[in-house]
Formats: C-alpha cells, structure tokens, sequence
C-alpha cells in the first residue's frame, strides 16, 4: 500500500467520524469514496457504522463496482450496496475525487414537505454549492439511486434525494465533506425561517453576482447551471 493510498484511507475514516458525530448519519447508513486511480475507488464497506470504521477495512472496487482487493481485514466485508451512485459521479465528472452520501435531517426533512433548498439561501451556500437540485424518489441501496442522478451530477455539486439523503461531490473527500456540512447548515436555516413564518429570497441580480463569484473562485464547472431556478 502507498503513502497517497493509506492517507485516503485515513481521509475517509475522519469523515466517517465527523459524518456520525455531527448526526449526519445514523447506524450504518451513509457511505463515503475517494477515486484511488484512473480505475479504481476506495468506498466504505456495507453494514459498517461511520463513525468507527478503520483505514484497513476501506474496500477497492473497479469502476464496474467489482470488489478488487484480497486483503484479510475486507475479506468479510462487502462494498457499500450504493457503489453504482457513487461510481456514475466518477465516470460522468473526471474533476471529481471524493463522494459522500449521507442523511442530513434538515436537508432530508426539506424534501419531505417539499421546500426548495433554494428558498431563503444565504450567500455563502450560492457560492460553495451553486443550485442545489432535488431528485426524484429512488429506492436506496438499489440501481435507482444511479439511475435518478446520473444527468445530475453532470451539473451540480450537491444533491438532494428526495425522503433518502444527500450526494455531494469534491475534488477531494474533504471538500465532499465540507459541502455536505454547508448543505445541512443552509438546511437548518431554511427550517428556522419556516419556522418564523417564512421569509425574502435574495433579488434575481444578487443571486447572478454570486454565482459570478462562484465561477470567478474556479468553483462553477462547465455545464452547472448559471441561474438559481424559479
């Protein structure tokens, strides 16, 4: 194993920790990849919880979602049931390096009674996470999950599965991490407006001249979407 494998191994555990002691996931739900090369990812096995997981016990798969690895410590353990999620981000997006899916309570609940994440959004949230869209219901731990973001993580950064969770992309782990930490807080926000009656969304022109300080940070790639929708 090389010094660059061992520290993704290392990476995604830290999430892992961060993703279960922030209540981002709970039991063993939740998954978390790094691209390892041209041809394989590290993902986080199936039925381990988050926060206790060990570089060693991260699984090698092919970008065909084909377990690779022999070594003892995954002998017994199987890749994450939504690999097929995680490996369509990879092949469609050659910028992408880290995936993390997991059930943010705020942003899930949004989906449930059908608010927009685009509602009320602070600043910050446009520049780092651009338009963040929600996709149709899937059926987790199943080939819909791929199926429902396949055109979209085409052109966006994070995503909401609807009643399930969320997907959210980097260059690295840790910046799929920190995109998932704003989606949640900007999801929290959202609720507290709803909570105090609701409130104004930021005027179409600011909005533009955010999303141009998004492009400007060399944050926006080439087919996101240049306007929030309506």
């Amino acid at each position: 194993m090389n010094t660059c494998e061992q520290q993704l191994r290392e990476q995604i555990c830290l999430v892992g920790r961060q993703m279960y002691e922030y209540k981002f996931v709970d039991g063993t739900a939740g998954n978390i990849s790094a691209r390892l090369d041209a041809n394989h990812i590290l993902i986080t096995p199936s039925g381990l919880s988050k926060g206790y997981m060990k570089p060693e016990q991260m699984i090698i798969v092919d970008m065909d979602g084909n377990k690779v690895d022999q070594s003892e410590a995954t002998a017994h353990l199987k890749p994450s049931t939504e690999t097929p999620m995680h490996l369509e981000a990879y092949l469609r997006r050659p910028d992408v390096n880290g995936v993390v899916h997991a059930h943010p309570p705020y942003a899930v609940s949004l989906t449930m009674a059908g608010i927009n994440m685009q509602t009320y959004t602070i600043p910050e949230a446009i520049i780092l996470l651009g338009v963040v869209p929600n996709a149709p219901y899937a059926t987790p731990a199943t080939t819909e999950d791929r199926d429902v973001v396949a055109e979209l993580v085409t052109r966006h950064d994070a995503i909401m599965l609807s009643f399930h969770g969320s997907l959210t992309l980097g260059k690295d782990v840790w910046q799929a991490f920190m995109r998932l930490e704003t989606l949640e807080h900007t999801a929290h926000l959202t609720y507290l407006v709803h909570q105090l009656g609701g409130g104004k969304s930021l005027p179409e022109q600011q909005i533009r001249k955010l999303l141009d300080l998004r492009q400007a940070f060399g944050l926006m790639h080439p087919d996101e979407p240049s306007i929030m929708p309506n």
